[in-house]
């Protein structure tokens, strides 16, 4: 057991994909929690999909080189996160309307895009994750991002909390709704372009929501829900690495499959726990 733990670590790729697995798992789980609070899981499927069109430029402008792709995801993503939270605020659309909106329009035109390219295999690191790939920069670069992020939410963890639960309650007292979600769709932008290069464009949504969905199961405490979000994210993408190297299968998938397989173990516990009090009673 001790070998079948420590022996993927002899290699460096290995240890960088293990610290890049965590970094994303630590931020897509944090942010999740307001997710999965907010209901808008959509949001960040649509949105690690409409970054398609960025990448594909960023391809044919740049010739595919890896750390230019990052700049032209980011500021696809950040223009598609506030596009929805424009479209959403002044139309009479409901948000997950917008969400669709730019999701179909974004991603047809990232298709079209890559489509010019003539070969998809350009792209499927980015589609399919590539994490036992991350470099030292890339991997220092999202190390930078995900404590820019971290300290965002820290020092407005208590304005995210009260807009999240009441937000009509939150701008009586004089905060401003609006103001914070556009920053927190910046953050999930920023989260999302960082994990893609670890599980992929196709994955990121599932750790964004299923880590925190499974907390939200276990406790409705917005701290101790972070925790454990953390904790299922980590432990999942520890696990999901090593069952990647060891069966020589798609890491980003693997990864996921971890975060599935825990929630719906503590879905199935929890079903029985209610049925038993229920047939108590």
């Amino acid at each position: 057991m001790v070998d079948l733990l420590l022996t993927p670590l002899r290699y460096a790729f290995m240890v960088r994909g293990l610290m890049a697995a965590v970094l994303v798992g630590i931020v897509c789980a944090v942010l999740g929690t307001y997710v999965v609070l907010r209901g808008m899981a959509f949001f960040g499927d649509a949105l690690a999909h409409a970054i398609l069109p960025g990448i594909a430029v960023g391809y044919l402008v740049t010739g595919g080189e890896r750390s230019a792709l990052f700049w032209w995801a980011l500021v696809t993503a950040i223009l598609n996160a506030l596009g929805i939270g424009i479209l959403s605020r002044a139309t009479k659309f409901k948000e997950d309307t917008a969400i669709g909106i730019i999701f179909a329009g974004m991603f047809a035109l990232g298709i079209l895009l890559m489509s010019a390219v003539r070969s998809f295999r350009d792209f499927s690191h980015m589609l399919f994750g590539y994490i036992i790939g991350v470099t030292d920069d890339q991997l220092r670069l999202f190390a930078a991002l995900a404590l820019v992020i971290i300290v965002v939410l820290v020092l407005l963890h208590k304005e995210l909390e009260l807009t999240s639960f009441d937000p009509i309650h939150a701008q009586v007292i004089g905060l401003r709704p609006d103001a914070l979600r556009y920053a927190l769709l910046v953050l999930m932008a920023l989260a999302v372009v960082g994990a893609i290069q670890a599980v992929g464009v196709v994955l990121t949504s599932a750790l964004l929501i299923v880590p925190a969905a499974t907390a939200s199961l276990l406790t409705k405490r917005l701290p101790a829900m972070m925790a454990l979000a953390m904790l299922i994210a980590v432990i999942s993408s520890l696990v999901g690495l090593l069952v990647s190297y060891h069966l020589d299968v798609a890491s980003g998938a693997a990864i996921v499959l971890i975060c599935i397989a825990i929630f719906l173990l503590v879905w199935g516990i929890r079903t029985i726990r209610e049925r038993r009090r229920t047939t108590q009673r």
